[in-house]
């Protein structure tokens, strides 16, 4: 092959390469395009919901929002026992759910990563984690309500817990396993017990993200109402016992949105908004105090 002929080759070639180099850059550009216009998509209807709720919710609140019980129709009240429920329950079932989450989180990790333990738990877990809340709602229905022959609060807290485990033991179980075996191995050279090793470098490694997780399935279960229907019902008034029907944000704002009454819609508004404040703070919070320090 002659200069000539090579050289009519490499044109070709390069011509070739630019040729798929600009088909590249406009498929590169197509996929960007659709790529920035889901995202304006998803970010309209997102920014549109917090401005319904914002302005709406606002109109809703007052001093008689947080000091009074849940109104007849068209009578003035607030929902001060919602929020009590809904404080009550939430804080019951993350309390304690997230030490039983966290620590079968461990174990999966630590302790039976691969064992037939293990695949079985995870399995049990992933489908708890995909069952429709109602479910679980009825399961503890049938388990604790039938049985107490009465609805209430320790139900509700039962079925609100077994929301929070499924969450938080996948959430510590990834979370664990994104720490370096290193850690570990340096700690057990220095003779650390694993139960040491466990609570002083791999949990305090992935505090973050365990962290993250739990807020993860508060905020979840702050929002749920058909495990509620089952369980706690709802109260129109005051009560700190948990063994009666006890009122919570979510019901309330099931049966006040649905309702023809003008001031039941507006109460439904600003529990909507106390919700949405609520988990932002807590995010918020979470944020600031379990920031990585560097």
């Amino acid at each position: 092959m002659g200069t000539g002929a090579r050289l009519m080759d490499k044109a070709d070639a390069m011509l070739e390469r630019e040729r798929r180099y600009a088909a590249r850059k406009r498929v590169n550009k197509v996929a960007l395009g659709l790529s920035v216009a889901a995202m304006a998509f998803g970010i309209f209807w997102l920014v549109w919901i917090l401005l319904e709720t914002v302005v709406l919710g606002v109109g809703g609140l007052g001093l008689a929002t947080f000091t009074q019980m849940t109104p007849p129709p068209n009578e003035a009240g607030g929902i001060a026992n919602a929020l009590w429920g809904s404080f009550v329950m939430v804080t019951l079932s993350t309390l304690i759910g997230a030490p039983v989450g966290i620590m079968a989180g461990i174990y999966l990790v630590e302790y039976d990563a691969k064992g037939w333990l293990g695949t079985l738990t995870r399995f049990v877990n992933d489908i708890l984690l995909s069952a429709p809340s109602i479910v679980i709602g009825l399961f503890v229905y049938a388990v604790v309500v039938s049985r107490m022959k009465s609805f209430s609060g320790l139900a509700g807290v039962l079925a609100l817990a077994l929301i929070v485990i499924p969450v938080v033991i996948r959430t510590t179980e990834n979370m664990l396993s994104l720490v370096p075996n290193a850690l570990r191995e340096a700690a057990y050279a220095l003779g650390t017990p694993k139960w040491k090793v466990i609570s002083t470098v791999t949990l305090k490694a992935a505090r973050a993200g365990v962290m993250t997780g739990v807020l993860l399935a508060f905020a979840r279960i702050a929002g749920e109402t058909a495990p509620l229907l089952f369980t706690a019902l709802s109260n129109q008034f005051w009560t700190a016992s948990l063994n009666e029907p006890m009122a919570s944000l979510p019901v309330t704002i099931f049966k006040f949105a649905m309702s023809p009454y003008e001031n039941w819609q507006k109460l439904a508004w600003a529990g909507v908004f106390l919700i949405t404040l609520g988990v932002l703070l807590l995010n918020i919070l979470a944020r600031v105090l379990f920031r990585q320090k560097h």
